[in-house]
């Protein structure tokens, strides 16, 4: 238990938030019938349960700001910091679309799941085809969610404003790193500076600077509390990201939901990767280079596995995200926020980078 906070409770508001959204979408949708209430399913399973990071930093990026908000403004701050939930909810289902991945924590991925029911309905078509267009759709559709309960949270307009701008610099930069993604891909190359480039657009500003600027925006922040927040929020970003790459490749699929080395087959040129391919021997880092994006049995993803960390890329990682969490904990003990929030964001920083999932 925190000191300052009850994680779990907090989880449990969240997803109080997002039932009760739910809940009207599917009134406002209940006229288009069965197939409407298909993709609410699909939503409702998909933003059940989960860590709740990015809503909880948005949540102590206000009250960094703003130490002790109303009742009334807390309530209104828990539907903005569940927005950034839909928001990863809807990136998810496009990554999984992309990445042509099979299962997402434990189930199929949106695209397979449709595929499957259209394959088992007989219905005419390409089940593939369908299941895509589904996943798309569903995306779309969680992303103007987000929008929605954000501008809606109950907060004053010209305080929910400044978080909206920094809401679409977030989604601008979150699917231009997407396709940065994509295509660093389809060249099959990606040096160090590159991976990180794609580490940071894509996941890390997402995952922790722009919900902090979120919540410090609706709590009225200046651009000097923004800064600091950035000096705390990119490089945990970064090292969060490292984390969930290192877990692409070593983690444990009972336990990620996710099967064995699936970043190395999705082909995947992380920082990870990369330093491999600069490490290892010729031969090594040739077949590394080969093998990715192709399918692979599990004894193939163990030896490349031991190439990876041969080549001293997975400690040359670890040792990467020791350093960002210490420097993301020096910025926030020197910046000027509220001690309750310096203490609970120094929780959150160890529970980013010291996971198993």
């Amino acid at each position: 238990m925190s000191a300052v906070w009850d994680p779990a409770d907090f989880r449990t508001g969240i997803e109080s938030v997002i039932t009760e959204f739910l809940d009207r979408q599917a009134a406002v949708l209940a006229p288009l019938g069965e197939d409407a209430g298909r993709l609410l399913a699909e939503a409702r399973a998909l933003l059940a349960g989960g860590k709740r990071l990015r809503a909880a930093f948005c949540h102590w990026g206000y009250l960094s700001v703003h130490p002790d908000p109303s009742s009334a403004e807390l309530a209104a701050l828990g539907r903005a910091a569940a927005s950034l939930e839909l928001l990863h909810a809807s990136a998810l289902v496009h990554d999984d679309l992309m990445d042509a991945s099979d299962t997402r924590r434990g189930r199929p991925a949106t695209h397979r799941g449709f595929a499957a029911e259209h394959r088992a309905a007989g219905w005419s078509g390409d089940p593939e085809q369908y299941g895509a267009a589904a996943a798309i759709l569903l995306g779309d559709l969680l992303l103007a969610w987000a929008d929605e309960l954000l501008r809606t949270c109950g907060l004053p307009l010209e305080r929910v404003a400044p978080a909206l701008r920094v809401f679409d610099l977030c989604r601008s930069e979150v699917i231009a790193g997407q396709f940065l993604d994509i295509s660093v891909q389809a060249r099959g190359h990606a040096d160090e500076a590159t991976a990180m480039t794609v580490l940071r657009y894509k996941s890390a500003k997402y995952s922790i600077e722009r919900p902090l600027h979120v919540g410090a925006a609706l709590a009225g922040a200046d651009d000097a509390r923004l800064a600091a927040l950035t000096a705390y929020g990119l490089p945990l970003g970064e090292a969060f990201q490292l984390r969930d790459d290192q877990l692409g490749v070593f983690g444990d699929p009972a336990v990620t939901g996710k099967p064995a080395g699936d970043d190395l087959v999705e082909g995947k040129r992380t920082v990870l990767v990369a330093l491999a391919l600069q490490g290892a021997p010729p031969d090594d880092r040739d077949h590394l280079d080969r093998s990715l994006g192709r399918p692979l049995d599990d004894a193939e993803v163990d030896r490349l596995r031991a190439i990876i960390r041969a080549s001293g890329a997975e400690d040359a990682v670890e040792q990467r995200i020791d350093d960002l969490t210490r420097a993301a904990l020096a910025a926030v003990d020197a910046a000027a926020v509220d001690d309750r929030a310096r203490t609970a964001l120094r929780e959150l920083a160890g529970a980013a980078t010291r996971r198993s999932v």
